[in-house]
Parts: C-alpha cells; structure tokens; sequence
C-alpha cells in the first residue's frame, strides 16, 4: 500500500494554496511564476468557499473542480515520467497512456481529499530560487493553526505560462518519494504491475467515497 503521508502531502498542493505575500522578483520569468501561483491559489480557494456543496464534502463535485482547476496546470507526463523512472522509456505506448490516466486519477482524488480540510490556511512567498532559465522554484510555507509547513514548487515554463512538474512537502520532493513507493512493483512485475497497482487503489478509493 502506498504510504499515506506522501499522499497527504501530494494533497497539500491544493489544499494550501491561498498566497498572501510576494518577494520581489528578480526578473521578468520569475514574477510570472509568482503570478501564476497566485491566480490559481486564488481560482481554486474562492471556488471551494463559494461552494456549499465542496464544504460538505461532495466527492463528485469536488472532482470536478480539482479536474477543471488545478490538473491542467500539472505537466503529468513530466511528472509520471519522473516518477517511474528509466522503465518509462521502455514502456510501449498504451502502457504509458494507461499509467497517466492512472496516475491521474490518483492525483485528483489526492487533491479533492485535501480540499475538504480547506479552512483558514495561508502560503507566504519566500524569495525566488531558479533551476534553470526555464524553470523555477517557488518556495512558500504554509500559515495556519499549528508549525508553518514548507511547500516547494518545480515550474516549467509553458508558452506564455507556467505548469508545475513537483512539489517538495516539508523537505520532501513528491517525485522521488513515489519513485521510491514505485520501485518494488516495477522491480518485481514491471510497468504492468505497477499500473495494476494503481488501478487497484484508484477503484478502492472510488469505493470507500461513494459509501461517505
């Protein structure tokens, strides 16, 4: 079973998404990112506290939002890729499409589980750290009851955007921690057994919400 905290902490993206400071930006490309960060933090708080129905903790609605919000905004073939490692170059052409539509799924029920906790959270801005001309580090750390907790974004340049490609949770970076959680199955049943794996939790977490 994959471990629940690095789920949690997959889920945070959305779910402490709520900016309330800037650093200033260094360049053009970096304020960007800021601004991106901050529209979609905007666009998806606003429209779980608008919502009665999310704040009673639709499933199908919160889906829906999560679907339509935040994942157009993940590069998920960079992520998937990432996170399954070499095997990924490998892997044929339906094995890929069926381990992103997994992946996917997996993501998004991440993510609409989090936004029930959504409440008076808040994510302050730290100074600008770029990986490269085209991708950037977004530090942030989330404010609410309790430690601040750090939350990191990957973003790559997209056209005239941005899209994100990981998230570091507390010193932890998403892709590395399901590149671990992945290894076992890919080591003992390869791509097929990793992606039955998913499916299998994606259909038990399907299960478990229709009977919430």
């Amino acid at each position: 079973m994959f471990r629940r905290d690095v789920l949690s902490a997959l889920g945070g993206i959305a779910a402490t998404l709520s900016v309330v400071g800037w650093a200033p930006a260094a360049r053009a490309e970096a304020q960007a990112a800021d601004e991106f960060v901050r529209k979609l933090s905007t666009e998806v708080i606003d429209a779980v506290k608008a919502d009665k129905a999310i704040q009673a903790g639709d499933v199908p609605r919160i889906r829906s939002l999560v679907d339509a919000k935040v994942m157009p905004h993940v590069n998920f073939e960079r992520m998937t890729s990432r996170s399954v490692g070499p095997q990924w170059r490998s892997a044929t052409p339906e094995q890929k499409k069926r381990m992103l539509d997994e992946f996917k799924t997996l993501l998004v029920n991440t993510y609409s589980g989090a936004l029930t906790q959504v409440k008076d959270q808040s994510v302050h801005v730290k100074p600008l750290r770029a990986a490269s001309e085209d991708d950037l580090v977004v530090r942030t750390e989330v404010r609410g009851r309790g430690e601040p907790i750090q939350l990191d974004y990957r973003l790559e340049k997209n056209g005239d955007g941005w899209k994100i490609f990981d998230v570091n949770v507390s010193g932890f970076w998403i892709v590395e921690a399901y590149k671990g959680q992945f290894a076992k199955d890919l080591s003992t049943g390869g791509m097929d057994a990793l992606i039955n794996r998913l499916t299998e939790k994606n259909k038990s977490t399907a299960v478990a919400a229709t009977k919430n």
